[in-house]
């Protein structure tokens, strides 16, 4: 699970058929069907990053992606929540962030062994928390058109933004993001335990808030962007 989630972090297009054939090149031998079971059990499929995370509910409302041709210029203009999948040496576990489009400075997240939408509302209510945003983007998956996720947005004054089905790039920072942390702290370690995961995710994310400056920030880092100051005056 963990080889298939590297290649296709590296190719979202790729399906079950050629994640078999990169795995056969890499000495796993296995079957197309086996690849397929175990990328339904991570939720990924091809195109669609994560059919399971972003499976929507048709009972909810569906709200229009409003990102599109808008020029994103200042912090907590644009909030965006996703989720991904997290290997550990046994099992997995689900990450949800919210990022601010912006400075790509990462406001909250959460970590959980099920996608119910608790903890994408915890997460949600601790970005609130600092500040509210003028749009907050998500995908369609019924953790994001809940009622327990939409209401708070919308009470908070934010307009709510959705990607269009099917479209892995509407969140693009988000999906940035996550492969930096998986690339430079998942695929190093092989978390023998959900407490293990947090902990070691947490110091990286403090360490990409912080400490690693960005090339599409002009060298900064994002809490420098965010915040308007330099790290060290905040550290």
């Amino acid at each position: 699970m963990k080889m298939i989630d590297e290649i296709f972090m590296d190719r979202p297009y790729f399906g079950a058929r050629r994640i078999r054939e990169s795995l056969k090149r890499a000495g796993k031998q296995v079957t197309r069907k086996r690849v397929r079971r175990l990328m339904k059990l991570m939720g990924i499929e091809a195109v669609y990053r994560k059919p399971r995370t972003s499976k929507a509910n048709p009972e909810h409302k569906v709200f229009p992606y409003l990102l599109k041709g808008l020029k994103i210029e200042r912090p907590n203009q644009v909030f965006a929540a996703d989720i991904t999948y997290i290997p550990m040496a046994k099992g997995f576990v689900y990450l949800v962030a919210v990022i601010d489009w912006n400075s790509r400075y990462i406001l909250s997240w959460r970590l959980s062994n099920s996608l119910e939408t608790g903890f994408c509302k915890e997460a949600l209510e601790d970005a609130l928390a600092q500040a509210t945003p003028e749009i907050f983007n998500t995908d369609q998956g019924s953790q994001f058109t809940s009622d327990d996720f939409v209401k708070p947005v919308l009470a908070s004054g934010a307009e709510m933004s959705m990607d269009g089905k099917g479209r892995y790039l509407d969140n693009i920072f988000v999906e940035r993001f996550w492969r930096s942390l998986k690339y430079e702290e998942v695929y190093l370690h092989a978390y023998e335990s959900t407490k293990q995961a947090r902990e070691s995710i947490a110091r990286w994310i403090n360490f990409y808030n912080h400490q690693r400056p960005h090339q599409a920030l002009d060298y900064r880092t994002p809490a420098e962007v965010h915040f308007g100051i330099k790290q060290e005056a905040i550290a």
